[in-house]
């Protein structure tokens, strides 16, 4: 059975911390919810608990990165982004740290802590950060890819990372860049866009729309600043409609970042599929996600909704005629 992806963050770190003695761990207070104790448990020496004070920790963080230290700061994604953002903007954003901040409990999966632990508004947070780059992993293979990457970066990361178990989307021949999206399935009629724990979904998706002749191209977007602006236009252009898949509020976010970049480059019908304009609540993970819409039915939906968009039917809907309802 695949790990939380919240505890392949923690080996992750504490197999980095083995390679690299300059790598240090800092938490607040949370290291067996974020799972950095395996890094404590292995480095003790070089991992610090700030207790609960997460802006605090922020600015050791900051202090430990004018040392030459490459600081990773844990802690649940909410907090990093409300509590301490203050912290990441004025010492770590504005003077461009080697800081890496590591956000657990993302998205809804925290979902046993109720809403107010919920983390749906971190990226558009952290994307509004000068100078700061947003990792969103999908599975086991992208977490242990972005904590090397983000030891391997010079300036402030934020890595945002899921507390349950994920698909395997990814083998060992996948190779990843930072900024560099994934072509996980060629299509030519829509462009189906997904971040994190919604890339599984997209490509079941993208499956039940081939079976209505629909072909989908499937694209990750594992870092969404700074993202693959030259592979989402060519996508775009290709198919003429999008559609974003996330596990973050509709505003700020994958949606915002790609409708940006559409906008500017290659204007086509976009459809979103994002938590609305509303917070989460208390449930399993799995209603909460469909309570919010993040299902693979409603970015069945929304596909062919944008593919209604374009003006035309693409050829193989066109064929068959899948769409007349959507028209």
């Amino acid at each position: 059975m695949s790990l939380p992806l919240r505890d392949v963050m923690g080996l992750a770190l504490a197999e980095l911390g083995d390679r690299r003695p300059d790598v240090v761990v800092l938490d607040a207070d949370l290291s067996n919810a974020t799972r950095s104790i395996h890094f404590a448990r292995r480095h003790p020496e070089r991992f610090f608990n700030m207790g609960i004070t997460e802006a605090n920790m922020v600015s050791v963080a900051a202090g430990l990165a004018t040392c030459g230290k490459i600081p990773f700061a844990c802690t649940f994604a909410f907090l990093l982004a409300l509590r301490a953002a203050d912290q990441i903007r004025s010492l770590v954003s504005y003077a461009g740290l080697n800081v890496k901040l590591v956000g657990t409990n993302a998205g809804l999966s925290g979902f046993g802590d109720g809403a107010t632990h919920q983390s749906i508004m971190d990226v558009a947070i952290m994307r509004a950060m000068p100078r700061m780059t947003v990792i969103v992993p999908s599975d086991e293979a992208s977490v242990r890819w972005a904590v090397a990457a983000a030891a391997e970066h010079t300036g402030p990361v934020f890595i945002r990372v899921p507390r349950v178990p994920a698909p395997a989307i990814h083998g060992s021949e996948t190779r990843f860049e930072l900024g560099k999206g994934l072509i996980l399935r060629q299509g030519s009629d829509v462009s189906i866009v997904a971040c994190g724990m919604m890339v599984s979904r997209a490509l079941r998706a993208a499956e039940l729309l081939h079976a209505t002749g629909i072909e989908a191209e499937v694209i990750e977007i594992h870092t969404v600043k700074p993202i693959d602006t030259q592979l989402l236009v060519d996508s775009a252009t290709r198919t003429g409609a999008v559609v974003t898949v996330e596990e973050h509020n509709r505003f700020g976010g994958l949606f915002s970042a790609v409708a940006e970049v559409l906008a500017e480059h290659a204007p086509v019908p976009i459809e979103c599929v994002a938590i609305p304009d509303r917070f989460g609540g208390s449930g399993q993970y799995e209603e909460l996600l469909e309570e919010c819409g993040l299902t693979v039915q409603n970015v069945v939906e929304k596909a062919k909704r944008a593919l209604s968009r374009k003006g035309h039917r693409g050829a193989n809907a066109a064929e068959h005629g899948h769409l007349s309802r959507f028209i």
